[in-house]
């Protein structure tokens, strides 16, 4: 068999594998140990594979991944979700479904400072459902909202995958990160519009009766607004200051990050020695998860290259009637079917390694091409039958009377909003260029 054909038989015996259950960084592992060995032998594989370990993960940049992890997981604990939710209500609390809205820009605050979808959702299933149900809006919509705006965390700066597509597009952390903030706040005014249009057109949907009208609580004054506020702009101040400012990089700012929400909780007593034993534990189990497979995607990469599938692949979409735009399209639906299937980082480790040289080859700008993969795979976890997001909000919730495909309803328009921005990012690229290649 040529290398482009053993090549092909492992990106077919990779899906198999996935299909079949086998862990995704297993799988990559396995079928690129054959696939080199068929190619050349037994020793080149074994020798690439002791390579590929050693230069993968050596790098002073992967320390980023845990300290980020960690920050996430302090300013969870340490409950400043519920404080960002706290001053949206009281400064959107006139606006119609005003906290929908300031759900929205809760999590989108929030994402500056964890990165971690998950997060989030699991944050404000708990802080704004309830009191988006207790003053009149269906539950439907609650969590839809809350599904939707999650999606934030991966997007808007510090971003877990954008990391991730840092490292394996060899692409600055740090312009991955502002190319997240145009199309993040693009985002976050998309779903804004999409509630007030429900909210005016479908208020069936919004509300669990037409003529609703919100309850107010008592508004919280100046004072309070500003205590909650400080541990939040505190934190921005330090990861996003720091790092466009010149002061840190990117894992420097990691660390100033985790040790600013250290001190935030230890200021609010919510961390015990059992509790942050629990957390050093957690943040261990996604680094290790993370990194692993990062050395699984870079070996297939290789081998991917040794077999020339990617070059191949660039020649049939690029010089074919495909044509580049042709690519991006399948591109596109190709990861939000997958989306449908597997978690995001799989999906960026299994597909990158093939599209970036096409994506390269058919000249397109990389950081660009980040932002529109991050944005298509954030899509995946509101779509069923996966959809990470309504899953962590089912379990996060403890409500029998809640149902699965009630979310799913709830985040539907949401995952129009994340297509027609999607559209918009593709057809005005500077909206994620601009700030990254200034």
């Amino acid at each position: 068999m040529t290398p482009v054909e053993i090549g092909s038989l492992a990106v077919l015996g990779l899906i198999v594998l996935i299909y079949l259950g086998m862990p995704i960084g297993i799988g990559m592992l396995s079928v690129s140990f054959i696939g080199v060995a068929a190619i050349r032998n037994d020793v080149v594989s074994l020798r690439m594979m002791a390579a590929v370990a050693n230069d993968s993960l050596r790098e002073y940049l992967f320390a980023v991944v845990p300290l980020f992890v960690l920050m996430g997981l302090l300013v969870t604990i340490s409950k400043v979700g519920k404080d960002t939710f706290d001053v949206f209500q009281q400064l959107l609390r006139r606006v119609a479904a005003g906290l929908g809205i300031a759900t929205v820009f809760a999590n989108a605050v929030f994402a500056s400072i964890t990165g971690i979808s998950i997060a989030s959702a699991t944050v404000f299933s708990r802080v704004a459902v309830p009191e988006m149900t207790r003053h009149g809006y269906t539950k439907k919509f609650a969590t839809g909202v809350v599904a939707g705006s999650s999606v934030l965390g991966m997007l808007i700066p510090p971003s877990l995958l954008m990391i991730v597509y840092a490292v394996l597009a060899e692409e600055s952390v740090g312009r991955m990160f502002l190319a997240g903030i145009g199309p993040g706040i693009l985002l976050a005014l998309a779903f804004c519009v999409t509630i007030l249009l429900l909210a005016r057109s479908n208020k069936g949907f919004v509300f669990q009766r037409e003529d609703d009208v919100e309850e107010q609580d008592e508004p919280i004054n100046g004072l309070a607004i500003l205590r909650k506020s400080v541990p939040i702009i505190s934190l921005i101040l330090i990861v996003l200051g720091g790092l466009y400012g010149g002061f840190l990089n990117p894992t420097e700012a990691g660390a100033a990050g985790a040790f600013g929400a250290l001190v935030i909780a230890l200021a609010r007593r919510s961390l015990d020695p059992r509790s942050f034993w629990s957390l050093l534990v957690e943040t261990g189990q996604i680094t290790v998860s993370v990194l692993f497979l990062i050395l699984a995607a870079t070996f297939f990469s290789r081998m991917l290259a040794m077999s020339g599938v990617p070059r191949e692949l660039a020649e049939l979409f690029l010089t074919g009637p495909v044509g580049p735009y042709g690519f991006l399209l399948f591109y596109i639906l190709l990861i939000i079917a997958l989306g449908c299937l597997i978690d995001s980082i799989s999906i960026m480790l299994i597909l990158l390694p093939i599209a970036l040289p096409i994506a390269s080859a058919a000249g397109f700008d990389l950081i660009w091409f980040g932002v529109l993969t991050v944005v298509a795979v954030e899509v995946g976890l509101l779509t069923p039958p996966f959809g990470l997001s309504v899953y962590i909000i089912k379990s996060a919730m403890d409500d029998p009377d809640l149902k699965v495909g009630e979310i799913f309803q709830g985040a539907f328009p949401f995952v129009l909003a994340m297509l027609v921005s999607l559209a918009l990012i593709i057809a005005f690229p500077p909206i994620a260029t601009w700030l990254a290649r200034l």
